[in-house]
């Protein structure tokens, strides 16, 4: 959520694994490609959120969390616009040790 909030688009990617699958309500699945290209074309756009972890299970190299997500998003001649809801992430342990985000359903509502 801080490199979000930065717009530190790397600090994001990095969290990725390069097959990631985001899910949101009205889209098609995206991966990475997409995630990179929308963040770049919104760089004038302000994110400000908070997400709690409600639910987390590991369940060897895999894991899950289930978050509350309360987010405003102000875009530069806009009215911002606030989004809440649930996402369900599934997180994958890689050969380098790191978790990284691989599969994310989005249920951000206005």
């Amino acid at each position: 959520m801080a490199a979000t909030k930065a717009g530190d688009v790397a600090t994001v990617l990095s969290l990725m694994a390069d097959d990631v699958v985001f899910m949101v309500p009205g889209h098609e699945p995206f991966g990475k490609e997409e995630f990179e290209a929308a963040s770049e074309s919104n760089a004038d756009v302000q994110i400000e959120g908070t997400n709690e972890i409600v639910e987390l299970r590991i369940l060897g190299n895999w894991a899950f969390t289930r978050n509350r997500i309360e987010m405003r998003v102000t875009s530069s001649g806009s009215e911002p616009v606030s989004r809440s809801g649930y996402t369900l992430t599934l997180w994958h342990k890689e050969a380098d040790e790191k978790w990284r985000l691989a599969r994310d359903a989005n249920l951000l509502t206005t």
